[in-house]
């Protein structure tokens, strides 16, 4: 604080301010001359300003940031997510003893003075003088208003905050020229409105009506004249007055602002006397920010919201410009999630896998047509205590997720699909032994991939032996027919179909072009692999997730939001063949326990050799979904494990993932309606072979529900096949 020279009268400081106030009455501010002796004064000094003149003459007030909504398809708030929390309303919605309190107790003359209240000034110079210290203020409503504005352009950032609020005389002439020019521009009523939607109340409010709904869970135009009295006093020191945490303190404040508004003849003093007397009766409402809060655990959907607006070149040329708008808010977010999807795939998870499992489980629903996500979770919830993470564990590591999982024989439909688009016939047999080595060569698009002839690929079981044709290899999921199909066709048109089907690896990385691909050997996300199956159930019509509906800014004009990219990936008579392929899947193959009732699916299932991933990817005409379960750090096989209360020997496709599939996809059509699947006819010249499954039939057991939740993700774990050294690490085939 500062304090008396030695010998008596004024400090710099206090001579300061004294001559300000001198200067200010000879008119020498108001008529935006350059105040003398700026060095004198310190207005050379660092953060500060060399002469009135050379402040820009026009106050830049950046919009003020607030809450953005973020909904699903049906207009439910899925969460807020904001930088501060605010709500920006008219004067019309503050209540008239807000209003009246906040002028009594910071600013009483404010409808008399113009930007800057000399009296204030003599009378706070006269008394700082009197006390040898700084003991009174003489800001403004204008003034500090100005200051605020400061404040919210500097956003987040430490420094800038401190510039915006640092005590010089610099800042203080500054503030005083742009408090002019408010005053000339807006008027008093449009400076108390905006006074009360940007100054800061304490408790994460900003704005008059956040802090309603913090203190009292109520509007701003509701507030009573003790409550307003409260929250006008808290505006001068939000940590002293806080209510939450010094109820007596707050309390004394409020009867002062009380009594300063009986003062002024704003209520009379037994309207004053009575509300003083009242105790504090609050009504908190918790700050809920983020996508931690977030419903029917959406948190990592909600997430993805944000990663795709802060992707996406529609919401700004870089980064950092999409950030900024991201943190100034405001906005309406409209998404394509549906509400009884994601309520059913979330209830599905719970029931079949727990939180604290030595696995965890992520399932995404899409739309065929469209790209619109309708359902997205996770078994272990969105948070940092143990058994959450904040990984999406149902997207690519670019938008938030992992390194992703092997797909397992759920990458056998593209590989029929190739061979279909190049004129394979569906009833073309293969011998299909139980074990056979890699043919080679093989051509890729590069050239040709060779072998050295000792890599051998083996089916799930001795009883699986061919001929088979792609009907019934496709229903039991036969490794060695599917490797024999993709040696003669060459890998080429495989990874051609990958990718026109948006089927892309999970970490970036280009497709590995080897035939051990038709087993699903490359890492890869469930919402990847449900978009590529939604081109099956859609005809052959290849659409890219999306998740935004549409979005409104804080001013409630429509922005532009990205649209689904849709292109065609095979002919419609090759989807349908393929849809023929998976329904017998799931009528009579490895995904009989995946199979819904009265409508038509089809789906396949995949595990690997390992355990390290299991899936079940399915669809029908209106919706696509893919379930994985496994560990996302790809370190624990699923052999003797128990998941969701049910213990199995080894995990398959079809026993545990199927379930989960079945159960989200059944709730999230439920009430819809359930057209069929355009198939075509195929003779399968070599039937019944054998009943045995087979690669992925379930083994799975009932068990009770329970609530669950998942974990983080990294690369490693998978494949391996012996003098492969390109492929990746663990296993030596898919089913």
């Amino acid at each position: 604080m500062p304090k008396k020279r030695d010998g008596g009268g004024l400090s710099k400081t206090q001579q300061a301010a004294k001559f300000l106030g001198v200067s200010v009455l000879a008119g020498a501010v108001l008529a935006g001359l350059a105040l003398p002796a700026a060095g004198a004064l310190g207005l050379t000094a660092k953060g500060s300003v060399e002469g009135f003149d050379d402040i820009p003459a026009n106050l830049k007030t950046p919009p003020l940031s607030q809450r953005t909504r973020i909904l699903d398809s049906k207009g439910g708030e899925i969460a807020k997510v904001y930088s501060r929390d605010r709500t920006v309303i008219g004067l019309k919605d503050m209540s008239p003893y807000i209003q009246k309190a906040i002028v009594a107790i910071e600013d009483a003359r404010f409808y008399q003075h113009g930007a800057i209240d000399l009296k204030g000034i003599l009378r706070a110079l006269n008394k700082n003088a009197q006390s040898g210290g700084v003991s009174q203020g003489a800001s403004t409503l204008t003034q500090q208003y100005v200051k605020n504005v400061f404040v919210e352009e500097a956003g987040d950032n430490p420094d800038k905050v401190a510039q915006a609020t640092q005590q010089t005389l610099g800042r203080k002439v500054k503030e005083l020229k742009y408090a002019i020019q408010v005053e000339k521009e807006l008027g008093k009523r449009k400076i108390l409105q905006n006074y009360l939607n940007i100054t800061f109340f304490g408790q994460q409010a900003y704005g008059i009506e956040a802090a309603a709904q913090r203190y009292f869970s109520k509007h701003a135009k509701d507030l009573n004249l003790g409550e307003s009295a409260l929250l006008a006093g808290i505006v001068q020191s939000p940590s002293r007055y806080d209510p939450v945490n010094d109820p007596q303190e707050a309390t004394r404040r409020r009867n002062t602002v009380l009594q300063r508004m009986a003062d002024m003849k704003d209520v009379t003093q037994a309207e004053a006397d009575a509300a003083a007397k009242k105790p504090i009766k609050l009504a908190v409402s918790r700050p809920k920010n983020g996508c931690i809060t977030a419903t029917d655990g959406a948190g990592f959907f909600c997430d993805y919201i944000r990663t795709v607006f802060l992707s996406d070149k529609a919401f700004g040329k870089s980064r950092k410009a999409r950030l900024k708008l991201w943190n100034q808010g405001g906005m309406t977010i409209r998404t394509t999630l549906d509400p009884q999807a994601q309520k059913s795939v979330q209830a599905s998870i719970k029931e079949h896998v727990y939180d604290d499992d030595p696995v965890a489980t992520a399932a995404t629903i899409v739309e065929p047509g469209t790209g619109k996500i309708l359902g997205m979770g996770q078994s272990r919830p969105y948070g940092f205590r143990e058994n959450e993470t904040v990984i999406n564990l149902s997207v690519n590591h670019d938008m938030g997720g992992g390194a992703g999982y092997l797909p397992g024989s759920t990458f056998k439909p593209v590989v029929a699909a190739a061979a279909l688009e190049q004129g394979t016939n569906p009833e073309q047999e293969y011998p299909s032994p139980y074990r056979m080595p890699y043919p080679t060569p093989v051509q890729t698009c590069e050239g040709e991939w060779q072998g050295n002839g000792s890599e051998n690929v083996e089916n799930e079981n001795k009883e699986e032996v061919g001929p088979y044709g792609m009907k019934e290899a496709t229903a039991k999921s036969v490794n060695t027919y599917f490797v024999q199909l993709i040696s003669d066709m060459g890998v080429c048109p495989a990874v051609k179909m990958a990718q026109k089907m948006g089927i892309e690896r999970a970490d970036g990385k280009p497709l590995q072009q080897v035939p051990s691909m038709t087993l699903g050997t490359q890492e890869m996300s469930p919402l990847t692999m449900a978009a590529g199956y939604a081109t099956f159930a859609s005809g052959g019509q290849y659409c890219s997730p999306v998740a935004l509906e549409s979005i409104t800014d804080a001013r409630g004009r429509a922005m532009k939001v990205p649209q689904s990219s849709c292109r065609t990936a095979m002919s419609k008579k090759t989807a349908d063949t393929i849809n023929t392929l998976l329904k017998g899947v799931v009528e009579d193959g490895t995904g009989k326990e995946a199979g819904l009732k009265g409508r038509d699916s089809a789906g396949k299932t995949g595990t690997t050799d390992s355990r390290y991933a299991a899936w079940f990817v399915g669809y029908t005409p209106n919706a696509a979904g893919a379930v994985w379960v496994g560990d996302p750090q790809h370190k624990r096989k699923m052999f003797n494990i128990t998941i969701g209360g049910v213990p199995h020997d080894k995990v398959y496709g079809a026993d545990t993932p199927g379930p989960i599939w079945r159960d989200a996809m059944s709730g999230a059509l439920e009430g819809r309606p359930a057209p069929a699947l355009p198939t075509v006819p195929i003779d399968d010249p070599a039937k019944d072979k054998s009943q045995g499954d087979e690669g992925d039939k379930g083994r799975g057991k009932p068990k009770p529900g329970r609530n669950g939740h998942g974990g983080h993700n990294k690369p490693g774990g998978g494949w391996h096949i012996p003098g492969f050294p390109n492929l990746l690490g663990g296993g030596n085939g898919g089913w």
